[in-house]
């Protein structure tokens, strides 16, 4: 009876997050409109800074109560199952068009943060100053989106800037915002407490529960958003999207839990010889593909899905 409540209130964390998560998008979005920026931009910076709260909570959660595995795990976790799962399922469901010069730029620097942050984990640990190098990473990453904002090329499409209809309006957006923040901490909390309960009563590492259930758990608003806005032909917000969860998990993510962490984010050997060595392999085909073939096909899709499975085969 314990075992099934645990997995209640496991997938109930679950929704909450989730809800918490679509409420989060819907505010981002309407800031954006009423601003007027690029869809690219959109994805990268504001949806993906909403879609990667999950991950946020969960890992520095995780970390500042003494689990800095499953916070570990949480972040490497999502950032392959973004870009094997999550890619590899929308370039099979549509061929991603890959419509921006910026791509590259982006894509490049989405591979050149993981290598850092594997070259900090080498020696076992990644201590505070190291977390407070990935967050000034991602300061970088803002002033690139930045500047592509302001070039302001052919390449760059802006959305109309829409009107503020009423104060109303401004009040329902900024209590969505609320809402949906106080219910990804909550969620948060729920999916860390019977994460780490579910690893004890199946034995399994918690380090594999935090690849496994949390990661593909926390990256169900990056899916959701993503095959959305494919299926709406806004490949540019899915790509963005993507390209930005990445990063943040990278930097602000696992920057901030070896901030809170009291002894560093300690680094396993599974983590530095197969989490890591996966991440980067799929990685490379995603902005390969996309930076040489200007699309995500689906071969290169199946691809990233039939790696994902044999992931999570060897894991387990």
């Amino acid at each position: 009876m314990g075992t099934i409540i645990v997995f209640i209130v496991f997938f109930i964390g679950l929704f909450t997050i989730v809800k918490g998560g679509d409420l989060f998008v819907d505010s981002a979005i309407w800031i954006a409109k009423k601003t007027g920026v690029s869809s690219m931009i959109i994805g990268a910076t504001i949806v993906s800074i909403a879609t990667t709260l999950p991950e946020f909570f969960v890992s520095t959660v995780a970390s500042n109560e003494g689990h800095p595995d499953m916070a570990l795990g949480n972040a490497i976790g999502s950032t392959i199952c973004n870009t094997a799962f999550v890619i590899g399922l929308c370039s099979c469901i549509k061929p991603i068009k890959i419509k921006k010069g910026f791509f590259n730029v982006k894509g490049f620097m989405m591979i050149s943060y993981l290598i850092i942050f594997y070259i900090f984990a080498r020696d076992g640990i990644v201590i505070f100053k190291e977390g407070v190098v990935l967050l000034l990473l991602l300061l970088f990453f803002i002033i690139t989106n930045i500047l592509e904002f302001k070039v302001g090329d052919e390449n760059t499409e802006k959305v109309k800037k829409e009107p503020i209809n009423s104060k109303k309006d401004i009040i329902l957006n900024i209590i969505k915002f609320i809402l949906g923040a106080w219910f990804i901490v909550i969620g948060a909390h729920m999916l860390v407490d019977s994460g780490i309960k579910i690893a004890k009563i199946f034995e399994i590492p918690q380090q594999v529960v935090s690849l496994t259930l949390l990661a593909v758990g926390t990256s169900l608003p990056e899916l959701v958003t993503s095959v959305i806005a494919i299926i709406k032909n806004e490949e540019n917000i899915s790509v963005g999207n993507i390209i930005g969860a990445n990063i943040l998990n990278l930097t602000i993510v696992l920057g901030s839990s070896a901030l809170v962490s009291d002894n560093g984010l300690f680094i396993s050997d599974q983590t530095l010889y197969l989490d890591i060595p996966i991440a980067l392999l799929v990685m490379t085909i995603f902005v390969f593909s996309g930076g040489i073939k200007k699309e995500i096909d689906r071969k290169s899709g199946l691809l990233l899905l039939t790696i994902y499975i044999i992931y999570l085969i060897i894991l387990f």
